[in-house]
């Protein structure tokens, strides 16, 4: 019988969520990933920091994008694989980092049968805040109604 433990199980859901493309350059993973919820990580490498010696703004926009979007693609489902693109995307920058791992924590607004808001809190090792950011995404053909999406009051 062939088993994987609890990491190869999640460092492979995560290869999974975030694809080979841009977001896979950053070098971000999923965490934890729910119905309506989820959570990803970032070690911050050199290659992450703008001039100034913080992390770039354009980094901290990907990891909100993409973590937003993935809180509206859970399905539960390992082969059932959703998919959207992103309508708008709005972020506050409210801190500074250079060093440590970012974790960004995104949750379902609400949902329809076609559109999914999202905002994202992205924080520091020591828990300060550093961004966070609302997205509108639509569920891209064929994802539509996968999901039992159920949110919190």
């Amino acid at each position: 019988m062939n088993s994987i433990s609890p990491a190869e199980g999640m460092a492979a859901l995560s290869e999974g969520a975030i694809g080979c493309g841009f977001a896979a350059q950053t070098g971000c993973r999923v965490v934890e990933w729910e119905d309506g919820r989820a959570v990803l990580e970032l070690d911050i490498e050199p290659r992450h920091l703008n001039r100034g010696g913080t992390v770039h703004g354009g980094v901290l926009a990907t990891l909100i994008d993409v973590t937003g979007a993935l809180a509206g693609l859970y399905t539960g489902v390992p082969d059932s694989l959703r998919k959207a693109v992103t309508l708008s995307l709005n972020i506050s920058y409210t801190g500074q980092v250079s060093s440590g791992t970012l974790r960004a924590c995104g949750r379902v607004q609400s949902a329809g049968r076609s559109v999914f808001f999202s905002r994202t809190e992205v924080f520091d090792a020591q828990g300060h805040p550093i961004a966070h950011g609302d997205a509108v995404n639509r569920y891209r053909r064929g994802s539509e109604g996968v999901s039992s999406h159920t949110f919190p009051a």
